[in-house]
């Protein structure tokens, strides 16, 4: 059954967490990071997420986190997701979570000692690159080859949206080392390397975007890299088997995150309503204003409930495909149509950036795309749950 209640010192990191967002994530910043797509990051900063205990909180004990679970970390994001930027910032200042445990499941002991723990530790600076040009939601598509050389790989090819590869060391590589046609499942033939972002074969450029600009995007081009045999992270060609462990609990707390972001924009969106008098009374008080609202409270009540089902069978090692899904898709669309209903209440102010709430409608409208879409999300649900034929 699940328990919705929170233990006492958990309770505590969530309150720190709400007067983290509040007191060191200013709009005023925001709006300048907006404008200037550069996250400045301070060491005090993050130190005091060391001394509130999130640093790797949420990494498990055998990696030298604290164990946190699903269902916390999900509360934990949602927090986040309510203050533009928190979650960037935050993920800045943490290890690179995504990164570490995917090393962690293939890497030696060897690869652990350079990456693993100086990544828990701050001391190295990873970025994950898989999504390309041409193959979109489908890694099976990927064309970027590591061909065999001597001791190693040599690398070619063209990434998108690499988040942090311009502040990063090394990055976690997807790339085909074997062709596709000789493989006998689409999935097969996918290798992970950890590689160098600052070798001379590498270019890194960021695309310009309409939102999330705390942290860039980049394309990264590998023009030949090199790449030895001692950064290949497991198996030859078994890369793709690795990276599916943790897509579960990437679409939880993206969900969970949507639903901090439509939070926050209902947040405003009443404050604005409450103050607004328009013929003599506030706007807050037409059902045209309010019933939309109302409507957009219930719809993101109801989300949480789906992602924290998803995360509680996350934690106790359940099948969570279909929770995981759900919970992202309904989040998702929870999340847009109250950053859509906030900006409809505040009018032509609603397009204005120092009401923020135009903010929270770009944020809010990446989340029905990444990490994976609305459509590919009910692509799942319509064949792996309901049994439909496959329509791609």
């Amino acid at each position: 059954m699940w328990d919705f209640s929170t233990d006492p010192e958990y309770q505590e990191k969530l309150d720190w967490a709400r007067e983290f967002v509040k007191t060191e994530v200013r709009d005023l910043e925001v709006l300048g990071v907006d404008r200037d797509a550069v996250l400045r990051l301070e060491e005090p900063l993050k130190q005091q997420v060391k001394d509130a205990g999130l640093w790797a909180a949420h990494l498990p004990p055998e990696l030298g986190g604290g164990g946190m679970g699903q269902v916390k970390l999900a509360l934990l994001h949602e927090i986040l997701g309510q203050a533009f930027y928190a979650s960037e910032v935050f993920g800045n200042m943490a290890p690179d979570s995504g990164n570490a445990e995917l090393i962690a499941v293939g890497a030696t002991d060897e690869q652990k000692d350079r990456w693993l723990y100086p990544l828990l530790e701050g001391k190295l600076r990873s970025a994950f690159s898989m999504t390309e040009p041409g193959a979109g939601a489908d890694p099976t598509l990927l064309s970027t080859r590591a061909v065999r050389e001597g001791d190693g790989y040599r690398v070619t090819g063209r990434k998108v949206w690499t988040s942090k590869a311009l502040e990063s060391d090394r990055v976690l590589l997807l790339t085909r080392t074997t062709p596709a046609a000789e493989c006998a499942r689409r999935t097969d033939g996918l290798t992970l390397f950890v590689a160098s972002l600052k070798d001379p074969a590498v270019g890194v450029r960021a695309i310009p975007k309409m939102g999330r600009n705390a942290v860039a995007s980049c394309e990264v081009t590998y023009d030949g890299l090199f790449v030895p045999e001692s950064d290949r992270v497991g198996a030859e060609g078994h890369g793709f088997r690795y990276l599916l462990d943790g897509l579960n609990a990437e679409r939880v707390l993206i969900a969970a995150e949507a639903l901090g972001i439509g939070r926050a924009a209902i947040r405003r969106a009443v404050g604005y309503a409450g103050r607004r008098v328009v013929f003599g009374r506030p706007i807050g008080a037409n059902q045209g204003i309010a019933f939309p609202l109302a409507e957009a409270y219930a719809r993101l009540a109801a989300a949480s409930l789906a992602v924290q089902q998803a995360a509680w069978r996350v934690d106790h090692g359940l099948p969570a495909g279909e929770h995981a899904n759900t919970a992202k898709f309904l989040a998702a669309e929870a999340g847009f149509a109250a950053a859509d209903a906030a900006v409809q209440t505040h009018g032509g102010f609603g397009y204005a950036s120092e009401y923020h709430v135009e903010r929270y409608w770009r944020e809010a409208r990446l989340m029905k795309i990444a990490p994976v879409p609305q459509e590919m999300v009910l692509n799942y649900l319509a064949e792996h749950v309901l049994g439909l034929p496959r329509s791609y």
